[in-house]
This record gives C-alpha cells, structure tokens and sequence, in this order.
C-alpha cells in the first residue's frame, strides 16, 4: 500500500469513525465560526438537523450568493451542512450534488433528505449525494461544463493529488462557472515530515497548500487569477500540536475563481468601468468580489479588465452594468497600493490582489 493510499483511508477512518462530532477534534484548524456567515445563511443553518451540524467539519463559509436556479456541486460535502443550505439557496429550480469518500458521512446526509426538503417546503428533493472522490468526478457521473458552482470547505487539503482535484472543477464547470471554496493555506511550505503525519493531516494541516504553490497550481491549469473573499489566521488551539507545527502559519481562506477565457496574470488596465444594481439577493447596499472589491450600489467604478469579465461574463452579469472592451489598453491597472500587496502578512494571491 503506498503513502497516498494509507493517508486516504486514514481520512476515511477519522472522519467516518474516529470522529464522532466537531468535539472529537484535536485542533481548531477544522473548526469554523458562526460570526463569519451572512444572516441568510445563518438563517437557513437553524433549519438543519441537528445531526447535520453536530457530524460536520469545516474551516469557512464556502456559500456564495446569487445561487438561484443553479446547479452546486459540493466537494467533500460530509454530513451535507453546505449542501442541504445550497440546496436551499438554489430553490427547486436549481440543484445541488454532494461528494463524499467516507460511507458514515454520506449516511447521515442521505437519511436527512426528506425531512430537509419537508422543511424547506419542495415538492421533491433538489439535492443527491453519491459516494465518490474528488480527483475523479467524471468516475461518479459529473459531466464536463455542466456545474455553474463548485464550492467545498476544508477538504482539499485531504487530497493527495491537489492538481487533480483542480483540474476536475475545471473541466466540470461551465464556460463563467465559478469555483468558491474554504481551505487552510501556509505561508511557507509544510516540512515532509508534518506532510506525512496521519494525525495532521486528518486535521487539516499536514496537507494544507502553500499559497505560491497554490497560484502557480492554478496559473498552470489555465486559471491565473483567483480572488481571496475572506481569510483569517489558524489558532490551532493545542499546545503540544502547536509545539511541532509552529514554524509554519497556518491561515482560513475563503477563495473564488471563475472558468474565463482571457483571464491576465496581472491586472491590466483597459479603462472599463462597473456599476453594482443592488440586486443581489441579501447585499442590496453594495457587494463584495473579493477582500478590496467592494461595489456600492449605483457607484461607477473603475475595474481591470479580469475584474470587469468576472463581472460582465459570468451570473453576476445581471446584477450589474459593465462598460467599455478591451480595444484600447492603458497599461497596468493599479488594483492596491503597492504595500498593500507586497508587505502584507499573507499573500491575498491572484493577478488583482
């Protein structure tokens, strides 16, 4: 049996046996808080059995808004927490898919189908989940360009062949599908021998990406710009844990990234402007892309142009009014100050960050 295979079914048995419930944990890593969701979410969170909640794991909020009518495929959907809230999201015109290698964690989603779809009000389900794992989708049914959403939370970092995995969201999204998930990044790369810890890496460290590894992953599979939408740093919250991993950081990042073509590795400037409607469901005063993109409604503002095809080409499209091509280029877009970008603590990565 090689080390890849022994990591997975290691994961497989801590989250399908070990694992009882979030208490069960032996650091914070895989662990997130109620105070980064939005109140829509939050909402829809108190509709969920309480199994659902107590059996999940997970380091950020990887729910997006403007789902409705689309169809989400969760990655490592557990207990089905994220799904059963897309699900919700999507309405009955939409649908959500749910991913999961481990027997226990698809059980208990599966068996609170029905009673979810009753509270949410559906005449029929709008939800499946089916056992699988997420380097290959194409093995559990998952076509090419047919998912408008990806978004998974804190698994990644599980995989042992993380290129895979990226490669397969991309092939599966649809041309202007977005990618939106919670991971834990480092600023540094993770020694071998915390990479090879059957323990750290069930708790999300021993696999966590270095964030320059992380770019050039995603520039190599034709994604050279990716948006942070929320980051924060790890408390591990366990002192022996802390003593044998304290040379790395450890960081909870909410990233987003879109299947565009023409994509630029930097931000180019091409004097295209961008005005928020306000009709995003939840966000009717202004909406967040990213960390430093906040679009106030009404407001024109200037934007690159891998700003404006996020905006422009995508399902974000009708919420606003994108002006101007890419016919005349004016040089670099000056997205930050430059010490925002270059002396801040953790890269927020990608060409406009």
């Amino acid at each position: 049996m090689d080390g890849t295979t022994e990591k997975t079914d290691y994961v497989k048995k801590y989250y399908g046996q070990v694992l009882q419930g979030t208490q069960d944990l032996k650091t914070a890593a895989c662990c997130c808080s109620d105070e980064i969701l939005h109140p829509a979410i939050r909402d829809i969170e108190s509709q969920l059995d309480n199994e659902i909640l107590t059996k999940f794991y997970g380091c950020g909020s990887p729910i997006p808004p403007a789902l409705e009518g689309s169809v989400v495929l969760d990655l490592g959907c557990g207990t089905g927490k994220d799904a059963f809230i897309a699900s919700r999201l999507v309405g009955e015109e939409g649908f959500v898919f749910g991913v999961d290698m481990t027997d226990e964690q698809i059980d208990v989603a599966e068996r609170h189908v029905e009673s979810q779809m009753e509270k949410f009000g559906y005449k029929k389900p709008n939800v499946e989940f089916r056992k699988g794992y997420i380097e290959d989708l194409k093995e559990i049914g998952i076509e090419d360009n047919s998912i408008d959403v990806v978004m998974s939370n804190c698994v990644v970092n599980l995989s042992s062949d993380k290129k895979k995995v990226f490669s397969e969201i991309f092939r599966v999204l649809k041309p202007g599908g977005e990618l939106y998930f919670s991971d834990v990044f480092t600023g540094r790369r993770v020694p071998e021998d915390l990479q090879n810890d059957p323990l750290l890496h069930s708790e999300c460290l021993g696999g966590a990406l270095y964030i320059e590894d992380f770019r050039r992953l995603m520039k190599d599979i034709g994604c050279p710009d990716y948006r942070v939408a929320a980051k924060h740093k790890i408390n591990i919250g366990n002192p022996k844990i802390e003593v044998r991993v304290g040379m790395v950081d450890f960081y909870s990042k909410t990233v987003r990234a879109f299947k565009l073509d023409g994509l630029e590795d930097i931000c180019e400037d091409y004097g295209q402007v961008a005005v928020y409607h306000g009709t995003v469901p939840g966000y009717p005063h202004f909406f967040d892309l990213d960390d430093h993109h906040r679009f106030i409604k009404g407001k024109p503002m200037l934007v690159c142009g891998n700003t404006a095809s996020m905006l422009g080409e995508t399902r974000f499209a009708k919420h606003f009014t994108v002006t101007g091509d890419r016919s005349v280029h004016f040089g670099p877009f000056d997205c930050a100050p430059a010490h925002e970008k270059r002396n801040s603590e953790d890269e927020s990565g990608g060409a406009c960050c």
